[in-house]
């Protein structure tokens, strides 16, 4: 097969409300408080964040714009946007499928929504080139999901047919565009869940 991984979420830990309450304690009390401030910050990856990740905006434009509209400090923001990387650790039982995977012979590819800053972060951290044959950061092709164009410039880049893919992400609505497109696209909540999907398809 071909399968192709999301990163946040998926191969990274990306879990804002526990991430946002490590960074601003003072801000983020709850599970109340953690949705209302998630919700402001990176309002459902559209908006400020949404351009961040589509390579539109920078660093430095993204929390100037998020301190404009929410009123927070700046510095605050630029915490946050700072503190990402640290929280995109390895999720290990994700890497253990991926060695499963290349093992038994199946191609991996990647298709991310992520900023270039956090991009070049991931590839000097981690062997990206080891572990996947190509990929797309949407910060570096200036669309993101669940936009049609970004999985059309997946498909040329990894120069496969939409059906010839097996999509994991975490977002429904970005397997639900995968699957409008053709692709085969099953919805990532942890590791055995994944290994068992893909082995039905098999």
């Amino acid at each position: 097969m071909n399968i192709v991984f999301d990163f946040g979420g998926v191969v990274f830990r990306w879990h804002p409300a526990s991430f946002l309450a490590r960074i601003w304690p003072h801000r983020v009390a709850n599970a109340e408080q953690a949705a209302d401030v998630v919700a402001q910050f990176f309002e459902s990856y559209g908006g400020d964040w949404g351009a961040f990740d589509q390579g539109l905006i920078d660093a430095e434009t993204v929390i100037a714009r998020i301190s404009e509209r929410t009123g927070w400090p700046r510095a605050e923001v630029a915490q946050v946007v700072a503190a990402v990387p640290d929280e995109l650790q390895l999720q290990t039982e994700t890497a253990t499928l991926i060695e499963e995977l290349k093992q038994a012979g199946h191609r991996l590819f990647y298709l991310s929504n992520m900023p270039e800053p956090y991009a070049d972060h991931l590839e000097r951290s981690f062997p990206l080139q080891e572990w996947f044959e190509s990929g797309v950061f949407s910060g570096r092709v200036k669309h993101s999901k669940p936009r049609q164009q970004i999985f059309e410039i997946a498909c040329e880049r990894f120069g496969l047919a939409p059906q010839d893919c097996v999509f994991l992400d975490d977002h429904p609505a970005n397997i639900e565009a995968a699957q409008a497109l053709g692709w085969q696209a099953l919805l990532f909540t942890d590791a055995g869940q994944a290994r068992e999907a893909l082995a039905a398809l098999a």
